[in-house]
């Protein structure tokens, strides 16, 4: 047993003092991540900050039409809500795709976006990991790769993030709340998480002792379909090998918009830039679709044991879109 202090935040305020000058200190919610690599040794908080009672748990339309969603609604209840359910199918499907209901029901918001690799090698103390023990070593690399990243790796880290809620909200530009010593901030998902480089052990941008207090979700465009589709080793409780969420927005047979992420791919959700600008303003078709699949998996470099991620990456986003296109999904 590694022992360490417990603190049960009483406010936003106290929960961000109490881990001030405390860079070992952890905040804790549903736990459904943090708990497991407490177990298992992976991490060994000094202090452990408990926030998940301060009631940030409001799913709510904002003046603007932004959909503010609290920290600590449960994956469940957000992906039951009537206004996500309607108008961000994509987000309700990348949700109850994930894990068991059982953990949906305990999971949060904040954290799932703040959940850790599921690489075999950042779980298993005995082997070498950059992301846990950074200069140690990657032995992800020239090890087992199936669950690997084939985008933005570094000769650092090759481990992906197995978040599907942070898929779907990445192609709805969503924003991260937080809160630190210096007040309140908003920072968009694409800059709140970053590639691993040289510093695999940094999931995100976010600042030391930073809280994060709610996600913002803008208004989907008029005409909007999305949805989400994981491609995955059994039909269920398995992170995914890849998996794409899409909207689009047609008007007659063109494009007019269009916003991809990818998952099961790379250290972040990672955003279809390239196969986005090669769909506005084209048709909406199967060959379109392939040629944007295409340009986005260029760039791809995939480890020997995982080459054929790249196909399959490129027949999810052409069966996604097709989805769309056909009108199947709102």
């Amino acid at each position: 047993m590694i022992p360490f202090e417990y603190h049960r935040a009483t406010s936003v305020q106290d929960a961000v003092t109490a881990v001030a000058d405390r860079p070992d200190a952890v905040f804790l919610a549903g736990g459904t991540n943090l708990v497991d690599h407490m177990k298992l040794g992976v991490v060994e908080p000094s202090l452990v900050v408990d926030v998940g009672h301060l009631q940030l748990t409001d799913v709510e339309r904002l003046p603007d039409g932004t959909l503010h969603i609290g920290a600590d609604v449960r994956n469940s209840e957000l992906a039951a809500h009537p206004i996500v359910r309607s108008q961000y199918p994509v987000l309700a499907r990348a949700l109850l795709s994930a894990a068991s209901g059982q953990l949906r029901n305990l999971a949060t918001t904040a954290g799932n976006l703040l959940q850790r690799t599921r690489c075999v090698y950042f779980q298993d103390v005995t082997t070498p990991c950059n992301k846990r023990t950074p200069g140690s070593g990657c032995s992800a690399i020239g090890g087992y790769t199936r669950y690997h990243a084939i985008l933005g790796a570094s000769e650092h880290c090759i481990a992906v993030h197995p978040s599907d809620m942070a898929v779907g909200m990445a192609a709805l530009d969503a924003s991260v709340v937080y809160v630190d010593a210096d007040g309140e901030h908003r920072l968009s998902l694409s800059d709140f998480y970053r590639l691993p480089g040289d510093q695999p052990d940094r999931d995100t941008t976010l600042p030391n002792g930073a809280l994060i207090t709610a996600v913002e979700i803008p208004p989907p465009p008029e005409g909007a379909r999305s949805t989400y589709r994981k491609v995955r080793d059994r039909a269920s409780y398995a992170f995914a090998v890849t998996s794409v969420a899409a909207e689009l927005v047609i008007d007659g047979d063109t494009i007019g918009s269009a916003r991809i992420a990818l998952g099961g791919v790379a250290h972040k959700p990672w955003r279809a830039t390239e196969a986005e600008q090669a769909l506005v303003g084209q048709s909406a078709t199967g060959e379109t679709f392939r040629a944007a699949a295409d340009a986005e998996l260029a760039q791809a470099e995939p480890q020997q044991g995982n080459e054929f991620k790249v196909e399959l990456t490129k027949r999810a986003i052409v069966a996604t879109l097709n989805t769309l296109a056909e009108g199947r999904q709102r």
